[in-house]
């Protein structure tokens, strides 16, 4: 067990809650807008790969948008664990509270012989407000989120929906509908249930499905969902234009969506596929999602030196893989130049997985071709071997596809072996993270920050003049509370979300989970809020002025 001396160490590099005031910079100025930009999973040395990616095949381009903006790093962390994944990365962002593995904005539970911040007991599952919910709430600001995973995934979810599991996406979904954002690009339609379409139509929202065409013409004023997948967006580098906008494109049209508003927005943008690529081994995958990421930096970017008014925070969650350049068979180094180092690379025409895509329609004799088509690579006798023999596999966990035999890693496996690219693993890595930011004002986070000083930061830059502690008391009450005295009864019918159910002399209230909005008497009454239901404690969380209306 840690001894208290470390644990008191570890504390001390533990950022304050929303309110206090940090210790490393002097005030920060409030802005209308704030765009928070995470590249999931994005290795630090994955900025000189990119860059010099961009310049081999454009010499005009030496750098990346976000390299003027760089000014520290981020020491991201669980609660228990010095290595994080997306989930607990990116709820510590958004609520303050570094958290366990697979939370989603929510109270961790204790774990005394590795917490490596003050976790209280009897807090467990707890949901937490976020930065997105504060400013809705708080500051009456539009906000959006901006992705190219599912929409419910990790890190999108973290922003506006919670749950103690990062994979209960019918419950993430839900709350993501009823907690009304103003803007939703991403994938992920196949999430989207039968209850959500008649609940985002019915509060005026337009929900558009796999049309990229009527995204591009969309110029309406309400809130607008548009889903291009049914799951995962594809990587750019596989994208079909016509089907799928890139991330800059959705980026550009959610600020154009969210600049209506009187009150400014808060909006997050994901480059969420790096992180795959890395967990993939993909070297082409994590450069070329870097870069496309980097594209919607830089419409970002324009947006807030035009606007005067906004500013722009861009980090990832976490390392992931980390990707090197120059491996042991890469002699004589210092006397080399970038052909040596970017040639082999700079022919590959698609990702391992859009490869895959690919080749898992071929004919055995057509594999060899089609490789050399689109990586410029002669195959062996005994790669050709390979990928025959992993051809009718796909890895269905992301994070473990570097480390099974599948088609993707095999296809990546010899792209990588025909350069000097190398990866730590196939896992995420305990790094400190890169950060850039704008501020119309120069109010930035210089240094080695950690996640949760951060989110002190991001809150500042909102203008919050109350502790998100006390948000959440009212967001997300315990129905015991509220509806003290009442009779309360909790169910769930098969294939249906659980209700619950409270009764009162003659008067019934009736609150399904994860939506925003109950019935009382038989009559439909919105919530300030979405719902939230943890089976492990079987607890609803709901608006306390609910109590009132009952």
């Amino acid at each position: 067990m840690m001894k208290k001396s470390a644990i008191l160490l570890l504390l001390l590099f533990a950022a304050p809650a929303a309110g206090a005031q940090p210790f490393y910079r002097k005030p920060v100025a409030p802005v209308r807008n704030v765009i928070v930009m995470i590249p999931d999973g994005t290795s630090t040395s994955v900025l000189a790969a990119a860059r010099w990616y961009k310049f081999y095949n454009d010499p005009s381009q030496r750098t990346l948008n976000l390299d003027s903006c760089l000014c520290g790093l981020v020491g991201s962390f669980s609660s228990d664990s010095p290595i994080p994944c997306s989930a607990p990365a990116m709820s510590a962002y958004m609520t303050g509270m570094p958290q366990q593995a697979g939370n989603v904005s929510v109270y961790p539970a204790a774990n005394p012989a590795q917490d490596i911040v003050e976790v209280e007991s009897g807090r467990a599952c707890q949901p937490l407000a976020t930065l997105l919910e504060a400013a809705k709430h708080d500051r009456g600001k539009a906000a959006g989120l901006v992705v190219t995973v599912d929409f419910c995934h990790a890190t999108p979810a973290a922003c506006a929906s919670h749950h103690y599991s990062r994979h209960a996406y019918s419950a993430l979904a839900a709350q993501m509908a009823g907690n009304d954002l103003d803007v939703m690009f991403g994938g992920g339609r196949k999430q989207v249930s039968d209850a959500m379409r008649a609940y985002l139509r019915g509060s005026g929202a337009t929900l558009i499905e796999q049309d990229a065409a009527a995204f591009r013409a969309y110029d309406g004023k309400g809130p607008v969902w548009s889903l291009f997948a049914q799951g995962n967006m594809s990587y750019d580098l596989d994208r079909n234009d016509a089907e799928q906008p890139s991330l800059a494109e959705m980026t550009a049209k959610a600020l154009e969506v969210l600049d209506r508003h009187e009150n400014g927005f808060f909006l997050m943008v994901e480059g969420s596929r790096v992180d795959m690529a890395a967990h993939a081994k993909d070297p082409v995958g994590v450069i070329t999602e870097m870069l496309a990421f980097d594209k919607a930096v830089g419409v970002a970017l324009d947006f807030a030196r035009r606007d005067g008014r906004t500013a722009v925070v861009i980090m990832p969650d976490h390392g992931t893989s980390g990707l090197s350049f120059g491996d042991g068979a890469y002699k004589d180094y210092a006397s080399k130049g970038l052909d040596s180092a970017y040639m082999n690379i700079s022919k590959v025409r698609r990702t391992a997985s859009g490869l895959e895509k690919i080749l898992l329609k071929a004919r055995p004799e057509q594999i060899r071709p089609l490789f050399r088509e689109y990586t410029g690579i002669e195959l062996t006798d005994d790669e050709v071997a390979l990928l025959r023999s992993s051809r009718n596999y796909t890895e269905a966990d992301y994070m473990k596809v570097a480390n099974s035999v599948n088609m993707v890693s095999s296809i990546a496996r010899i792209v990588t072996s025909r350069t000097h690219f190398g990866f730590l693993s196939g896992s995420h890595t305990a790094e400190d993270v890169f950060l850039a930011a704008y501020h119309p004002e120069g109010d930035l986070p210089v240094g080695r920050n950690t996640n949760t000083e951060i989110h002190a930061y991001m809150a500042d830059l909102l203008g919050l003049e109350r502790p998100l502690a006390e948000l959440t008391g009212e967001l997300f009450a315990p129905h015991t509370e509220v509806f003290r005295g009442a009779k309360c009864s909790i169910s769930a019918a098969e294939g249906q979300m659980p209700c619950l159910t409270v009764r009162k002399g003659r008067r019934t209230l009736r609150v399904p989970a994860y939506g925003s909005v109950a019935y009382l008497d038989g009559k439909p009454l919105k919530l300030r809020s979405a719902v939230v239901y943890i089976d492990r404690n079987d607890t609803f969380y709901l608006p306390r002025e609910l109590g009132e209306k009952f």
